[in-house]
């Protein structure tokens, strides 16, 4: 059976979809609901204006921060107004905190103002912020040599990002560089990489523990560039550091500091970092809305997206056009589909960036959905039209997903490639905390428009990068797989397929084992 329905991947209107177009094209136009939620998505979109509302007027939504909280609300409440049924439930709490501004000058040896921004979760700075001169990492022998070396940190800047050969992106040689000349940065680019990786390894800290140890022998604050690999974008995480600034500058402002550093220009810098720390953990939720079924109501049909972000840009990509997304999907089926027969859940879960920990505490809060989960459809990676669908390691997937995806018009389906029954997803979006526990469950999986370089995590995740024509295409899809699911009379088979061999080891590869959530985040 494995072998079979692996002989089954290909183009979703391939051999296995395009043997009955006119068929197809028939169903679809004499089916109203289908008509209806095309016409819907297209005519009557409301997309933009909420992706104004929730990235421009709220911003990003790190778990935490009240922006956090007033999204939760605002979800609640376009729900309601749509006349759908939604509630915030409550799975944890989180060390709270607010972003305020972030300036950083240059003030010896000449005066000027930087691009830079400070961390997530970063200690402030006083009001009047922190000047002191700016110093790189050095080389060391060993550990020994680093515990030796730490009392020079005091009172210093302390730069601990590699100094890039090149600001311009690799697709940027190419176009224009020599072989020659492309190849030289490239090995100096390699070279580089390797030496710092020794350099940080020498001290025997790694990304987490080296801040720490700089801010215990009294460093001044941590300054690094996290490069994306793209003009103008850095990728923004979080601060280690619990009473010292962490701040992340450009690359082109942090390779002009790191070669006065080294060439002993001895730069200074001021850095104001305003941030508010709340007092008291704050708590954590996930948006919950649904349209109840009319025939199974303790049968769930799910759309997934992580509402929560990075806080850098706006999460707008990531994971702005996923929620909307759904969004829209509801408030169309409330619509044109009012009484489905399954009840049509959407979650938009806390915490994903974080370890998923919004889904996984649903999934252990409700046991009962999960066991009655039809399908879950999940959108996560950015605003492109999905391009793949994995079967997620479930034998019979393709005879479901093969019935439903035939509903969905052909301009839409002809790109997608799927893969059946595919492999279980362990992780990186949260239809992996369904799947782990045997719901069949369905990454909708996107077109890059540059997503891993350009606005995955990055300082530039915002409005403009959204491509709503591809974001209406994914509404479609999804509310057809929701309809279609809802109104299958079969219940979906959650039999397991074969896992093959792990490559690297040789041994039987195992389906993934379900991981608690982190319910108190960020407390320690």
């Amino acid at each position: 059976m494995l072998a079979l329905a692996l002989m089954l991947s290909g183009s979703v209107g391939g051999t296995a979809f395009a043997q009955q177009p006119q068929q197809q094209q028939t169903q679809q136009k004499q089916d109203p609901v289908i008509q209806n939620i095309i016409k819907m998505a297209t005519e009557d979109s409301q997309l933009e204006k909420l992706g104004h509302e929730l990235m421009d007027g709220i911003g990003p939504r790190l778990v935490g921060t009240p922006q956090m909280e007033q999204a939760h609300n605002w979800a609640v409440n376009k729900y309601k107004g749509w006349g759908i049924e939604a509630r915030n439930e409550k799975w944890g709490e989180w060390r709270g905190w607010e972003r305020g501004v972030t300036h950083v000058d240059m003030v010896h040896p000449r005066l000027k103002t930087l691009e830079a921004i400070q961390l997530a979760w970063s200690p402030a700075t006083p009001s009047k912020g922190v000047t002191a001169e700016v110093i790189v990492l050095p080389e060391f022998a060993d550990s020994l040599a680093f515990q030796k070396w730490l009392p020079n940190a005091k009172g210093k800047m302390v730069m601990i990002s590699m100094n890039q050969p090149s600001g311009r992106p690799e697709y940027n040689w190419k176009e224009f560089a020599t072989p020659e000349s492309l190849e030289k940065m490239q090995k100096e680019r390699d070279a580089q990489n390797e030496a710092w990786r020794k350099r940080i390894s020498a001290t025997g800290k790694n990304a987490r523990t080296l801040p720490v140890a700089l801010e215990k022998a009294g460093a001044a604050g941590i300054v690094m560039s996290n490069w994306s690999q793209g003009f103008g974008v850095n990728k923004i995480f979080g601060a280690n550091t619990k009473k010292i600034p962490t701040i992340d500058i450009a690359l082109e402002d942090y390779g002009m500091l790191y070669r006065l550093a080294e060439n002993g220009g001895k730069p200074r810098i001021k850095v104001v970092a305003e941030s508010k720390h709340a007092k008291k953990p704050v708590p954590t939720f996930n948006t919950i809305a649904e349209i109840k079924g009319t025939e199974k109501p303790d049968e769930y049909v799910i759309l997934s997206a992580h509402f929560d972000s990075w806080d850098a840009g706006t999460g707008a990509t990531d994971n702005g056009t996923g929620t909307i997304m759904m969004m829209e999907v509801m408030r169309i089926l409330k619509q044109v589909y009012p009484n489905p027969k399954r009840t049509i859940l959407v979650g938009h879960w806390g915490s994903e960036e974080q370890g998923l920990n919004g889904s996984r505490a649903f999934v252990e809060d409700h046991p009962e959905i999960v066991k009655k989960t039809q399908a879950l459809f999940n959108q996560d990676n950015g605003t492109g039209r999905v391009a793949n669908i994995s079967g997620q390691g479930f034998l019979h997937a393709y005879d479901y997903m093969g019935r439903w995806l035939s509903a969905v018009p052909r301009e839409i389906t002809k790109d997608i490639q799927t893969s059946f029954p595919g492999m279980p997803g362990g992780g990186g979006s949260d239809h992996a905390s369904f799947v782990a526990l045997d719901a069949p469950a369905f990454m909708l999986s996107s077109l890059s428009w540059s997503y891993g370089n350009y606005t995955w995590h990055t300082n530039r995740d915002t409005y403009d990068k959204v491509v709503f024509d591809d974001v209406r295409s994914n509404v479609i899809l999804a509310a057809i797989l929701a309809y279609k699911a809802s109104e299958d009379p079969q219940t979906t088979s959650r039999e397991r397929s074969v896992l093959p061999l792990n490559p690297r080891t040789g041994e039987q590869m195992t389906w993934p084992q379900a991981r608690p959530a982190t319910r108190k985040g960020g407390l320690d």
